[in-house]
């Protein structure tokens, strides 16, 4: 049984509880985040404090732990659950107020709610999807214009996956205005002529930790890359493509819409990135 973190208290799982007027519950009024375990260190912590924060910042609500302290309760849910391979997943929200009420309750009395778990997943870095790439469909973007804040309102994301599953695919890609704005949750790149192609950052995609990490070591790498909006079609005639997140890593695409990318199996560049991200996050994880 897993030892969660609850309110400044690590408990058996069965045991962990929130008021059912929290607004996480009730309004979705909370964010959060994934920060990644491989060989027991954690993979780009600080970025993912720096990405809460703003969200917080965003929705203005107070951080109500220092990151010091939420280094030490992360080594401590990984020590705890003998993680070596896995994932710690983070959730703050506004608190849990007397009763239900639009209106933001007084921070001053109402603190926000802290809850942090981990997730065993054994064979995380050597995931054999990586081998054989995924398949996306193309779905409308109907989401609430800040997907640039990390919040828990997840139910579209959801219903995304959902749909790529009921058509035989791992995952959706959605779509604004005929441009790719991101997947269900991860971020999209294409590849055209060794260009790698990603929407840039605005209010419209989440400000993804892996993405910022695998841009910086393509630039390195003497990769050429250009933000820039592509549509589903040029999608679908691209070389290849991948996706990026904190659980996924890079993550080759080999099929859009039934249209297979090049011969349908990962190209040069997907997985080249995604063996210099993990040797690099490796040696800087913490």
């Amino acid at each position: 049984m897993r030892t969660v973190y609850v309110n400044g208290e690590y408990l058996p799982e069965n045991e962990a509880k929130v008021s059912i007027f929290d607004r996480g519950f009730l309004m979705a009024d909370g964010v959060y985040e994934v920060t990644s375990v491989l060989d027991g260190k954690l993979i780009d912590f600080d970025g993912h404090a720096v990405r809460l924060q703003r969200s917080l910042n965003e929705l203005d609500m107070a951080n109500p732990i220092s990151k010091e302290d939420l280094l030490e309760v992360h080594r401590e849910l990984v020590r705890l659950n003998g993680i070596e391979e896995g994932m710690i997943y983070l959730q703050i929200t506004r608190g849990a107020p007397d009763d239900r009420d639009f209106a933001f309750p007084d921070p001053e009395k109402t603190p926000c709610t802290v809850v942090l778990f981990t997730q065993n997943k054994p064979g995380l870095a050597n995931n054999p999807a990586a081998l054989k790439g995924m398949k996306v469909i193309s779905i409308d973007d109907i989401r609430w214009g800040r997907r640039d804040i990390k919040t828990v309102q997840l139910l579209y994301p959801s219903m995304g996956k959902m749909m790529a599953k009921k058509a035989g695919a791992d995952d959706a890609w959605m779509i604004e205005d005929g441009f790719v704005t991101e997947g269900t949750s991860n971020n999209a790149y294409i590849v055209k002529g060794n260009k790698i192609i990603t929407r840039a950052l605005s209010n419209d995609i989440l400000h993804g930790i892996t993405r910022a990490a695998v841009l910086r070591f393509a630039k390195e790498a003497q990769m050429e890359v250009e933000e820039r909006n592509f549509t589903i079609e040029e999608a679908r005639e691209a070389d290849e493509a991948f996706i990026t997140s904190a659980s996924t890593f890079v993550m080759p695409v080999v099929e859009i819409d039934g249209v297979s990318l090049g011969d349908g199996t990962p190209g040069h560049v997907a997985p080249r990135l995604r063996e210099i991200y993990l040797d690099e996050s490796l040696k800087k994880a913490i």
